[in-house]
């Protein structure tokens, strides 16, 4: 039986204002890790209003089940299934609940794995798919495509994704496809092309693709920052978005599509303002693609919400503590408008020995009174570092606070769309996120679960079947009947047969979960 949640003080208001035209699409964008003041700062940078501007309808309490301030993990899972979970946790229940208002875990749900709204809409024969900026398996697009209580077991998390039966992935993190970039030392490469995906690794290739079943893969790992990206080598959020919404509004029944701008986390984390700046922009303006389609097809809800804040960002810091309402504008935004690269982009542009800090940071960044202590931090910055060490540096002199390298706990703006008037509005949890999608598309989150979660030793024992299992793969007889299923993956051999499942076989370390599907091949 799955656990319910008590959301204390909140409720989904929603107007009901009379439209009867049905919902048949959905378009989720999450910002991750994005604070309020990042979209103020953002939008005084561009000297207009964002897209997201029109959309606010409420805010959303970000806690998880067992911290006030939630990783990307747990918040990602709240709004894919409707469930708080545990830190680290990608599609599955906890396996405790110590926050004021949640409910006991019983002994029989930790852990265990509970449908996504994407999968849902997979059951209901909706077209399905996933964007992001980082490694297509990293928290926020996992936790809508797979199941397992370990964000970073990589291996297990893409395998799933593969076998999951989406029709586009478009992102990053195609070493994570090779043997040499696993631990499983499996082709998921290979895998894809056999499924039917037109693969593409170019923005030419994902323009020209004509394909109903893409999977486009644009850097080894995560892809660039927006400001620093070469339009010839990657697409932009934007881009991608559109080209999904293209593939995927093919299919009469709708589809569901999640869109996260992955980045906009890495750089609060880093206390990098410029990094922000250009990948909440470069968010907008996939929302902006995102609400123009829903605003021309009459039957599209658009949802953007972060799943926590990061970094605790301000306009004004402590040096403006006695004239923050003197301050011009020109105080926050000019010297951030001096950057022509990230953090992360800057570090290409110095020589072997660093020895060419100043004229780096006064052409890419417009500085040129850096402090002795400043260049010797540059110089000595690790590899891969650089934003962590020239985030603050420009931040001080742009009058931009920061409290922590990491999230926080407040509440986020809620940004909805929806051509019938059917919002949520007020304070919401962000399981009720879920909840709201779900509904407009008329799914039943709890059915799907049952539906592709059956604890698999207790199902196949309770038919008279030998049931055996390792971490790789499950082996089940009954008489003649031998059915074999890998783990992670959807299909399974009967006989020596081949048979393609509803949904993935999840193995979430200790107990196997299959669709009822395949407890009902065995007669």
């Amino acid at each position: 039986m799955l656990v319910g949640v008590v959301n204390a003080g909140t409720a989904l208001a929603a107007d009901n204002t009379t439209n009867t035209t049905p919902i048949k699409n959905v378009i989720i964008l999450i910002p991750d890790g994005m604070a309020n003041d990042a979209t103020a700062l953002a939008r005084w940078y561009k000297g207009s209003s964002l897209a997201l501007d029109s959309m606010a309808s409420g805010m959303v309490r970000t806690h998880s089940a067992d911290a006030p301030i939630a990783d990307s993990a747990p918040a990602g899972t709240a709004f894919a299934t409707g469930h708080k979970s545990h830190t680290g946790y990608v599609g599955v229940l906890p396996d405790e609940a110590t926050m004021p208002g949640e409910m006991t875990i019983s002994a029989a749900d930790r852990k265990k794995p509970v449908a996504s709204v994407l999968e849902a809409a997979k059951v209901a024969d909706k077209s399905t798919g996933i964007i992001s900026t980082s490694e297509f398996m990293h928290a926020t697009p996992a936790d809508f495509s797979a199941h397992y209580p370990d964000r970073k077991n990589y291996d297990a998390l893409s395998m799933q994704q593969v076998y999951n039966g989406m029709d586009v992935v478009l992102g990053g993190g195609s070493k994570f496809l090779l043997p040499e970039g696993r631990k499983d030392g499996q082709n998921l490469l290979t895998s894809i092309k056999s499924l039917g995906y037109d693969y593409v690794t170019t923005p030419e290739a994902l323009k020209q693709s004509t394909s109903n079943k893409l999977w486009g893969m644009f850097a080894p790992e995560a892809m660039s920052y927006d400001m620093d990206r070469d339009s010839s080598k990657q697409p932009s959020l934007a881009e991608m978005t559109s080209k999904a919404i293209q593939v995927l509004s093919k299919n009469e029944k709708g589809f569901f599509l999640m869109v996260e701008g992955s980045k906009v986390d890495w750089a609060a984390h880093a206390n990098d303002p410029i990094g922000i700046i250009s990948d909440v922009l470069a968010f907008d303006e996939a929302v902006k693609t995102a609400l123009d389609f829903a605003k021309s097809n009459s039957n599209t809800v658009v949802v953007a919400v972060t799943d926590h804040g990061n970094g605790g960002l301000t306009i004004g810091n402590k040096s403006t503590t006695g004239s923050y309402d003197k301050e011009p504008l020109s105080t926050f935004i000019d010297p951030l408008k001096k950057a022509k690269l990230t953090g992360e982009g800057l570090e290409t542009k110095f020589n072997k020995g660093r020895s060419n800090v100043k004229e780096v940071m006064a052409e890419y960044f417009g500085i040129t009174d850096l402090t002795a202590e400043e260049v010797k931090a540059i110089q000595e910055s690790k590899s891969g570092s650089m934003n962590y060490t020239v985030g603050p540096i420009i931040s001080a002199r742009a009058g931009i606070g920061w409290t922590t390298g990491g999230h926080t706990g407040g509440d986020v703006v809620l940004y909805t769309y929806a051509p019938n008037g059917d919002r949520p509005t007020g304070v919401i949890d962000n399981t009720d996120v879920a909840k709201y999608m779900a509904r407009v598309l008329g799914l039943d989150l709890n059915k799907v679960s049952q539906q592709l979660f059956v604890p698999a030793k207790q199902a196949f024992e309770a038919k008279g079947a030998t049931f055996k299992a390792d971490a790789s793969q499950i082996t089940v007889t009954k008489g003649s009947q031998k059915l074999e299923l890998p783990a992670y993956k959807n299909q399974v051999i009967l006989n020596g047969k081949r048979i393609d499942l509803n949904g993935v076989v999840v193995y979430n370390g200790s107990e196997y979960f299959v669709p009822q599907q395949a407890i009902d091949l065995l007669k």
